[in-house]
């Protein structure tokens, strides 16, 4: 009952601390094209992430279960939408399930009422390659998230506090499943140097989950006594992490997250090179306050206003947007500029 009261917290104070709103991404800019020569109706949102093929870039990404029937509730109504809007979508850490068979139901209703769709597991990396399988087989997953969340561990008061070994785990896994991996941060963004560490164990799919979106500890600090308030404006902002990771090899197909509200915000990720982009925070305060049909309708007006932006780029499909030009500025640009990225390439 701990896990599921801990699992009921997150989503209260997910929506209680909000959003940060300081991805990175109102640093991005797009040059206009005042001759874009494209119909919208050749303009399409076909998407590759890794072996993933899919019919829209963008997804439900990870929020929840294991806190009994009120997420039960939750992740049924997410699945329902996105077989409805034609999405992927991922589940929260099935760890709970693995270690209460009883929360199970609370996973296994996304492959229920979305039996075609796209579902992608979801782990810590503390999981072993066992239940890294037990997971997948639990909604018949086509791929497996593991999360990295150290700044969150730290933060929560019965979190983890050892984290060797975390690589190798992700290596063994990532080796053994038989599906794609992604490795996702939980809201503090990813460097090029972790980016390379996950390369370099064979890992080709990323999520940068980067600082500016639902903010853990700040959630977490909700939760304790003492509060750790220096980690509340940690992280790697989002438009900046995009950045860190796509340029460390075009072998990754990074995923952008974190505070991605809107279809202008998804553009400008997939502009900076990301090949999917993951929303979890924004359609959870649209479920939570206006219901599934709202959130349906609202995932169906994000696709429009896409092909509309990218109507009036130039673009017809996700690989010339990954080519539109784009000015930086603000703090996005004095960090990548100190990171040693040359920012005015994206203009020219």
């Amino acid at each position: 009952m701990e896990r599921e009261k801990r699992k009921l917290d997150h989503i209260e104070f997910a929506l209680k601390t909000g959003q940060q709103h300081n991805s990175g991404l109102e640093d991005i800019s797009f040059i206009h094209q005042s001759l874009p020569e494209i119909s919208l109706n050749n303009v399409t949102l076909t998407a590759e992430i890794g072996e993933l093929e899919l019919s829209s870039p963008i997804f439900i990404n990870a929020m929840t279960g294991g806190g009994g029937a009120e997420t039960e509730k939750l992740n049924g109504d997410l699945a329902i939408a996105a077989r409805e809007t034609g999405i992927a979508m991922a589940v929260g850490s099935q760890m709970a399930a693995i270690k209460e068979p009883a929360q199970q139901a609370s996973f296994k209703v996304v492959r229920q009422e979305n039996p075609d769709g796209v579902l992608i597991g979801n782990l810590g990396g503390e999981a072993t390659v066992d239940q890294a399988k037990r997971a997948s087989d639990m909604i018949e997953a086509n791929a497996l998230q593991i999360h990295i969340n150290t700044i969150q561990e730290l933060t929560m008061p019965e979190g983890d506090r050892d984290f060797a070994g975390t690589l190798s785990r992700i290596e063994k896994i990532n080796s053994s499943i038989g599906i794609p991996v992604i490795v996702k941060e939980v809201g503090f963004g990813m460097s090029k140097e972790t980016v390379r560490q996950l390369l370099s164990v064979g890992v080709s799919i990323i999520d940068v989950g980067g600082f500016g979106g639902t903010n853990f500890a700040k959630i977490e600090n909700e939760r304790r006594a003492k509060v750790l308030g220096y980690f509340n404006e940690w992280g790697i902002p989002t438009a900046a992490s995009i950045v860190e990771a796509v340029k460390v090899s075009p072998e990754l197909s990074v995923i952008g997250s974190g505070g991605i509200r809107n279809s202008l915000e998804i553009t400008k990720s997939l502009a900076l090179g990301a090949k999917g982009v993951g929303l979890a925070g924004h359609f959870l305060k649209v479920h939570k306050e206006l219901g599934l049909e709202q959130l349906i309708k609202e995932i169906t007006y994000i696709h429009e206003d896409l092909k509309i932006i990218m109507t009036a780029l130039g673009c017809r499909d996700i690989q010339e947007l990954r080519k539109s030009k784009m000015v930086i500025s603000g703090a996005t640009y004095h960090w990548l500029t100190q990171r040693g990225f040359d920012c005015s390439a994206y203009a020219r």
